[in-house]
Order: structure tokens, then sequence, then C-alpha cells
């Protein structure tokens, strides 16, 4: 069994006949206060893995909800030293959830490939997936690769299919598969098309896939689970966090949330 977290998690998952359920959150939004807390209460309501935003000024894949939790985020000064720091406090309490940080390259690149990679390892990171670092251009990300961080690779219906190779052989961790040419956030799912190009890649790859993108409820969920082995859900979750008042609310409306999901794809078997 491999001693990486989203490994064993996955393989858990596929000897049990489980659907992943991957939340998605931007650290420090809505309150820092509550990061740690809030990444408990999503565990202790379904989640097997968590995607934790690492807020950047100009995202690229990141529809309105999302960019304006990465807009409060660094208005509260949030940056990697401090998410890397809430990792670690999330490890006191649990060293079985993966996670992933989810964001982009400059923020990496500023505090240095190698120091950023020892650094998540040791707090207890286990994958990263930068947005606009393509398979093209990875080789620079090759010490995070050789600490042990998982590479999280996108893949989407406009992938053209000799690249779409290349990303079923290298993928690690799990497959992110972008259900539509897009941003985060829009509502429109196609799962005839999404459930046929699903079916392609893991003919093709090893990795798990995962789905996201336009997944906002227990019914968009549980239509995705019928032929992906995880399900991503963002924009909706931070939606619902924003008009938290403080960071005890900010937990509870993220355990409201996705407890529903979890039960609506338990119940599928």
């Amino acid at each position: 069994m491999s001693d990486n977290r989203l490994d064993r998690r996955f393989a858990e998952l596929k000897s049990k006949s489980r659907t992943g359920l991957i939340p998605f959150i931007t650290a420090g939004d809505p309150s820092p206060d509550g990061v740690v807390a809030m990444m408990h209460a999503l565990v202790d309501n379904g989640a097997d893995v968590i995607e934790l935003g690492v807020p950047f000024s100009d995202p690229m894949a990141d529809g309105p909800v999302i960019q304006h939790a990465s807009e409060r985020a660094l208005a509260r000064g949030v940056g990697l030293v401090q998410i890397l720091a809430w990792v670690a406090q999330f490890r006191t309490r649990d060293n079985d959830t993966p996670i992933v940080l989810m964001g982009y390259l400059n923020p990496v690149e500023r505090v240095g490939y190698t120091a950023f990679a020892s650094r998540a390892v040791a707090a207890g990171v286990d994958g990263v997936l930068l947005v606009d670092c393509p398979i093209e251009e990875s080789a620079v990300l090759a010490p995070l690769r050789d600490a042990g961080l998982k590479q999280i690779l996108l893949a989407a219906p406009t992938t053209a299919n000799d690249r779409l190779a290349r990303l079923c052989e290298a993928a690690a961790g799990f497959l992110y598969y972008v259900s539509f040419a897009g941003i985060t956030g829009a509502s429109h799912l196609n799962t005839q098309d999404i459930a046929a190009r699903v079916a392609d890649i893991r003919a093709r790859s090893a990795a798990p896939v995962a789905v996201g993108f336009g997944i906002r409820d227990a019914q968009s969920a549980v239509a995705i689970a019928a032929f992906a082995d995880a399900v991503v859900i963002g924009s909706a979750l931070v939606d619902t966090l924003a008009g938290a008042e403080n960071a005890d609310e900010a937990v509870r409306r993220a355990g409201q949330f996705l407890a529903p999901i979890r039960a609506a794809l338990d119940a599928r078997h």
C-alpha cells in the first residue's frame, strides 16, 4: 500500500465501492479563525479529501464566487505560510484525510519550489493542483514530486486526444476532469457527454478520476457519481460560507452543506 494518503484513500473507497467526496474551500474565507475547525467539520460530514484553495490575486479558472473569496482572504493577509500552519494544526487530530492545495504557480515560486515542497510535506500536504502549470511546463514542479507531493493534473472536454493520452499516463493521486469548458461556478452539466469522456479516461489511466465544475448539490453529485471515482464541489460551498457572521457559523454551515450530499452519494448503494 502506498504511503501517500491520496493513494490509500482512493484504494479504500474502491474497496468499499464508495464515491469520493472532495469539498473545496478557500483558505481563510470567511474567517481565518475557523479554517482548521471547518476542515474537521467537512471530514465529520463526509469529506474524503479536502481541496484547500490558496488565495491568489489573478486567477484564471475561478469564477466570481471563488474570486471574491480569494479577495477577502487576501485582504486578511492569508498566504502560504499561514495555510501550511493550518494544515499542520489539522494533522494533530487527523493524520488520514488527504489534503490537496489548489492554486497558482506564483505563490509557490515566491517561496521557492524546493523550499515549498519541504514545508508542504512537513505540514502534511499530499498533493498540489496548480492551474496555470500545464503538463508541458511541469518540469519546474519536479522538486514537489520528488518530495512526495502528487501533482494533480487537469483534463477538459477540449483536451486534444494526444494530450489526453499524456495526461492519463502521468496522472497521480487523481486526475481532475473539468466537466465543461468554462470557469468554476457555472451550472450547466451534460452528464451524458461527461460520462463518455470519463469512461474513456478511466480506460486509459490508472489514476482515479474526479469530476468538478458545476456540481452544486446532492442531485448533481449523484448524477456524476454514476461514472466518476469522486466528485469535487467548490463554488456552491464557498458561496454558502460567504454570508457567515463568524467562524462558528461558518463551521456549522460547512457541515450542514456537506452532510446531505454525502448521504445522497451513500444512498446510491
